[in-house]
């Protein structure tokens, strides 16, 4: 199941095994990046909740909360969603002149209709001059930081824009690309074209080309990358719940199948409480903590003999004692149960992309885009 696939580069940071953390909003924060790279053993590259670019400039205070790297971070990632190209080069030179962090991702993958209908996430690859002008303000103003970027295969079957996207970014001066292998219009539903990978990095073979969707375990990592030359990957909803899939991800890539972790119910609730700490200890509050967590108890419980009520009762908890309390409660010998490495997280398809009114006019005017097409919040 190993492969030889080379070290990923992203500018000056080496990044082996070449495996990346999906930036997702209300997960990817930084109690539960402490986690991925823990069982990782701080091998990896671990991005940020998607940061507004509006929201950063004005200093929002959920925002440079959400910029906060944990000492052991390195390198610090963080994703920049924008639509304006003043905005988006005020907020990188505003990371590097700050020293807010070491690489920046652009989103141009984003499906949900709050950022398409702006313009923004997978609906802006197709004005294909704005994207330009977005990576220009970008890479200028990154100064010695790499700007990387995330894109999905176009806004729908007849709106194809990855290819043309590439190569802008190549000429840009962008580090590296990850393609979605959907379009807008699958959102999460289907299956994942991995062909639109290696044809992404057929087209633009001079930067590093990261592939994402439908990585689910480790195995299929490694097969990506087989199947497509891709450089690395990129893996979202397949660690929800799921946060030692890091650890399998390195063994994988490193040739040690042995190590692929199937861990007990028991220790699956240990991860779990010590998760919400996390949370409680980053917002501030327990309760808050535990509350924030409740999102992840389904995931995490996936597969594994834990009655409808007991599901219901672990996820509306407030308190470390109380969801500690209930986990005791379960058969915690359980082993890890036959079926569990299989999708999890949103899976449904929306077959329509809600945008601004006369965005497919013209792939080349950027007419559409008003003063108001910057979200104020960051996170998703």
């Amino acid at each position: 199941m190993s492969t030889t696939a080379t070290p990923l580069r992203i500018g000056p940071h080496a990044v082996t095994p070449p495996v990346v953390l999906a930036p997702m909003a209300g997960i990817t924060n930084a109690p539960f990046r402490t986690l991925c790279r823990e069982f990782s053993g701080g091998k990896g590259l671990f991005v940020s909740e998607m940061i507004t670019t509006r929201a950063l400039v004005e200093r929002n205070e959920k925002t440079m909360q959400l910029v906060h790297f944990d000492a052991g971070e390195k390198p610090r990632s963080i994703q920049l969603y924008g639509v304006d190209p003043a905005t988006v080069g005020k907020a990188v030179r505003m990371i590097a002149e700050e020293d807010l962090a070491d690489h920046i991702d652009l989103n141009f993958g984003c499906p949900v209709p709050k950022v398409t209908r702006k313009g923004g996430g997978s609906a802006l690859p197709y004005k294909r001059n704005l994207l330009r002008a977005i990576l220009r303000e970008a890479v200028s103003g990154a100064g010695d930081l790499p700007v990387t970027m995330k894109m999905r295969i176009g806004i729908d079957d007849d709106h194809v824009t990855y290819l043309d996207a590439g190569r802008i970014a190549v000429e840009e001066g962008v580090t590296a690309i990850a393609l979605h292998g959907r379009t807008a219009a699958q959102h999460y539903g289907g299956t994942a074209d991995w062909s639109a990978i290696a044809r992404l990095k057929e087209h633009v073979p001079e930067i590093p080309v990261l592939g994402n969707g439908d990585i689910w375990s480790a195995e299929d990592a490694v097969r990506m990358v087989r199947e497509t030359a891709c450089d690395g990957v990129v893996v979202g909803r397949g660690c929800l719940g799921r946060p030692w899939l890091f650890a399998d991800l390195v063994a994988a890539f490193e040739g040690r199948e042995a190590d692929i972790a199937r861990p007990t119910l028991r220790e699956v609730a240990d991860v779990m409480v010590r998760h919400a700490t996390l949370l409680g200890e980053w917002i501030g509050d327990e309760s808050r903590g535990v509350i924030d967590f409740r999102k992840h108890v389904a995931w995490y419980l996936k597969g594994f003999a834990v009655g409808s009520e007991m599901r219901k009762r672990l996820a509306i908890t407030s308190s470390l004692a109380e969801l500690r309390a209930g986990l005791d409660e379960l058969d915690l010998d359980q082993p890890w149960p036959a079926g569990a490495d299989g999708p999890r997280g949103r899976t449904s398809g929306n077959n329509r992309v809600v945008l601004p009114d006369g965005w497919l006019k013209d792939p080349y005017d950027c007419a559409g885009v008003g003063e108001d097409a910057e979200l104020d919040t960051s996170g998703g």
